[in-house]
């Protein structure tokens, strides 16, 4: 890519980041692609991880990488990474942190995280309520309805909205198929024609189901993802995505408006096949 497809200017929040991303991926040659292909779908590493492991998991040369961090605006690698580490490493702590910050506060009785947790609760849910996207929701129902069969998957924390969906189809004898991940076992060749995937994932993102988003993609396949944000990593994947975010509390993050969002989806799923 000529000099002058360098963005002089870097991002300054994830955000930016990610929406820089997607307008510039049809644009790139085959191994900068490469590299916005796995960075896209693998930005939970970044923080963590050095130019070598980054580009080992793209497939290509440290240089293609330096390369493509400077396209995006960035000095090199480690600007990059800053980014990340500043906007994930200090607000979500790991979990001894989160224990520790609560034990510390006058937060930290039970009486209190109840008080707290509902709270922040409520506000998910009143966020919801105003902000949900119905003609989007409107077509994610359409889509499952039509399936042959529902895939789902969701893994860490959207597990356990990816189990209650299942189970919830399976009830009003949707045929669905949930994808747990477990034991490592990939079940892929699950997927046929005519069916659709419903895929879940949250910052920082699962690359399991990100890349199963991916996957059914490039079959054809209709993908309707339910997560954070609209440029976030499922949306290249996505015919249809829809969002809800949660306020935390804590660091710590409940599902209280996903869960509304997802049993809200399952049975007008439900209601659609009558």
């Amino acid at each position: 890519m000529p000099d002058d497809h360098i963005i002089e200017t870097a991002p300054a929040t994830v955000e930016e980041f990610r929406e820089r991303l997607t307008a510039m991926l049809d644009t790139l040659p085959k191994r900068l692609r490469q590299c916005a292909d796995y960075i896209a779908t693998n930005t939970d590493r970044i923080a963590v991880s050095t130019v070598a492991d980054m580009a080992t998991g793209a497939g290509v040369p440290p240089s293609a990488l330096m390369r493509f961090c400077q396209i995006l605006g960035f000095t090199g690698f480690s600007e990059m990474q800053k980014l990340f580490r500043d906007a994930y490493v200090p607000g979500w702590p790991d979990y001894a942190t989160r224990l520790e910050n609560l034990k510390s506060s006058a937060t930290g009785s039970p009486a209190a995280l109840v008080a707290e947790f509902i709270e922040a609760g409520r506000l998910s849910l009143e966020s919801l309520a105003k902000s949900f996207d119905e003609i989007a929701l409107n077509q994610a129902v359409s889509t499952l309805a039509a399936a042959k069969m529902v895939h789902i998957v969701g893994l860490r924390r959207a597990f356990p909205v990816a189990s209650y969906l299942a189970y919830v189809f399976e009830k009003m004898s949707v045929p669905a198929m949930l994808h747990d991940g477990v034991g490592k076992l990939d079940h892929r060749h699950a997927l046929r024609s005519g069916d659709a995937l419903l895929a879940i994932t949250f910052a920082p993102y699962s690359e399991e189901t990100i890349a199963m988003a991916q996957d059914a993609h490039d079959r054809g396949l209709p993908v309707v993802a339910l997560t954070d944000r609209l440029t976030g990593p499922l949306a290249r994947a996505a015919t249809t995505t829809i969002t809800v975010t949660e306020v935390d509390f804590g660091a710590f993050r409940s599902l209280s408006a996903t869960i509304a969002l997802a049993i809200s989806l399952a049975v007008a799923v439900g209601s659609a096949r009558g």
